[in-house]
């Protein structure tokens, strides 16, 4: 009798033991999916339209007669403007979770952020599937905040390697920063930066997950494409000045400054199209010359496979998307 109640006793503790383990193992997991606050804070944003998930539906995009933008501070909080109102409040992340109000909307899904794109997603009890508000990056020129006198100057965190300036510049002696300043300062070069990802169909034997063009000011140009069977490719090479501002100026030469910032849907064929399969991917070109800059959207861009286009949008738009990928595929 002794024996068995000291085995019953033993079994109960190793039970608790796992049990405890397991519980502090949960505790630690670590989150496959987070967002660097660091490209939150200190950007200014303009909205663009906001789309249904499961639809591809755009179901509100921005027009003379909406104007809404967002603020996000150092300091944790936030500004936003909507059609000459301005409010604030308070923002923290957690994770992928973006938490500011509006609209009665307190908790998003940071789905995209980076240079120059931030989407933010968000479910409502009482509606089906999801909903995303898509933003650009603007400039505190192109933004409706006023800074106040005693706020620091904006700070580009994206600036490359800050530290190595910073060493170089101490080594320099008095007299080799006084000749620096009697010599006539160099012209910058025009900043250009375009981006342009997405458009074709989901589907097929090896369907595409990623497919993203970026060339850069200094002509360097960046592919990553992705796909099921063959998983991420990455190609870069680097494009001369001149050309990238030959390419440029035959980008104003189409209108592209021009064109409307949204092309959709203006037909019920149109809008089923969305929904069938192979799946429309919305493509998305950015084009910053200087301080102009803009954001063109196409949720069915091209045709399908039976040839079909199903929405309108300019020819030279078309010019410019293939010089993009001309330039992206051809050999050096």
């Amino acid at each position: 009798m002794g024996l068995k109640f000291i085995h019953i006793v033993l079994v109960v503790l190793v039970c608790f033991c796992y049990n405890k383990l397991v519980g502090q193992a949960d505790s630690t997991v670590i989150p496959l999916y987070a967002i660097d606050e660091r490209k939150i804070i200190e950007t200014k944003w303009r909205y663009t339209y906001a789309l249904h998930l499961q639809s591809n539906t755009i179901l509100h995009k921005a027009d003379e007669a909406y104007d809404y933008y967002l603020n996000f501070k150092f300091d944790y909080t936030y500004e936003q403007y909507l059609n000459g109102d301005m409010t604030k409040g308070n923002w923290s992340m957690n994770e992928d979770e973006l938490f500011y109000s509006f609209r009665h909307i307190k908790k998003w899904k940071v789905v995209e952020i980076n240079k120059s794109t931030l989407v933010l997603e968000f479910k409502q009890a009482n509606a089906k599937g999801s909903f995303q508000y898509h933003f650009v990056r603007v400039t505190s020129e192109e933004a409706p905040f006023i800074k106040p006198l005693n706020e620091l100057p904006d700070v580009n965190v994206d600036a490359e390697d800050p530290g190595k300036w910073f060493s170089l510049r101490k080594k320099k002696n008095k007299k080799k920063r006084k000749r620096k300043r009697d010599r006539e300062p160099e012209e910058k070069p025009i900043y250009i930066n375009i981006e342009l990802i997405g458009g074709g169909y989901y589907g097929g034997i090896d369907p595409v997950l990623r497919d993203y063009i970026q060339i850069k000011s200094s002509g360097r140009l960046i592919k990553e494409f992705k796909s099921v069977a063959n998983g991420l490719i990455v190609t870069k090479k680097d494009i001369p000045r001149e050309e990238l501002e030959q390419f440029a100026e035959f980008i104003i030469a189409q209108k592209y400054f021009e064109m409307d910032r949204i092309y959709d849907c203006t037909s019920a064929v149109c809008q089923k199209r969305k929904q069938e399969k192979p799946t429309p991917i919305p493509l998305r070109l950015s084009v910053a010359y200087g301080q102009r800059k803009k954001v063109i959207t196409v949720p069915i861009w091209g045709k399908d496979e039976s040839n079909a286009q199903y929405i309108d949008y300019p020819v030279s738009l078309d010019n410019i998307i293939d010089a993009i990928q001309r330039m992206a595929h051809r050999r050096e």
